[in-house]
């Protein structure tokens, strides 16, 4: 498949959309995907094997999750880089060891979008600096819990139980 027309129809901070043509010999496609840099992923284990979550409200669920901190890379950033960045922000978290577990597409019918999951221990604490349309809680759970949270749908986030699944088979 080659692309062979793409045109931006919006663009706001977080992301892009453009309508996209790709055609090979024998087949064509016409898409709107949306743009996006990408976001890194933060997997924060403490000495005790316990998990960081953090529970805030997310406008297209219109609920509050629980899930693994997170955000998007930033022009001229890299996935660790803005894994580091990220960890500070939400939980005021810092780590000296770091191990990528998996990138993956969240949903690549639609979004360009990869998002990179990091190991972060060896922990100390901070203070957090969320951004201003953020209100986040943080809490620490232990694997067994965190399992059963995801069996019985506690936890929906899909980041958070690719995170927990690659660690937990570590």
């Amino acid at each position: 498949m080659k692309i062979t027309s793409s045109k931006e129809v919006y663009s706001c901070g977080l992301f892009r959309v453009t309508e996209d043509e790709a055609a090979d010999k024998k087949f064509q496609i016409r898409r709107c995907v949306v743009r996006h840099n990408g976001s890194a992923v933060i997997m924060p284990v403490d000495a005790k094997k316990r998990v960081l979550l953090v529970r805030q409200y997310r406008l297209p669920a219109d609920k509050y999750l629980w899930e693994l901190p997170a955000g998007k890379i930033d022009a001229g950033e890299n996935a660790l880089q803005a894994s580091k960045r990220e960890l500070g922000e939400e939980t005021g978290l810092r780590a000296k060891k770091w191990k990528k577990l998996t990138t993956f597409y969240p949903s690549p019918g639609f979004l360009e979008e990869t998002m990179t999951i990091y190991l972060a221990t060896d922990l100390t604490q901070g203070e957090s600096h969320p951004m201003d349309d953020e209100r986040i809680e943080t809490k620490w759970f232990p694997r067994k819990e965190l399992r059963e949270m995801i069996r019985t749908n506690a936890i929906v986030d899909a980041k958070t139980m690719i995170g927990f699944l690659h660690w937990d088979r570590l």
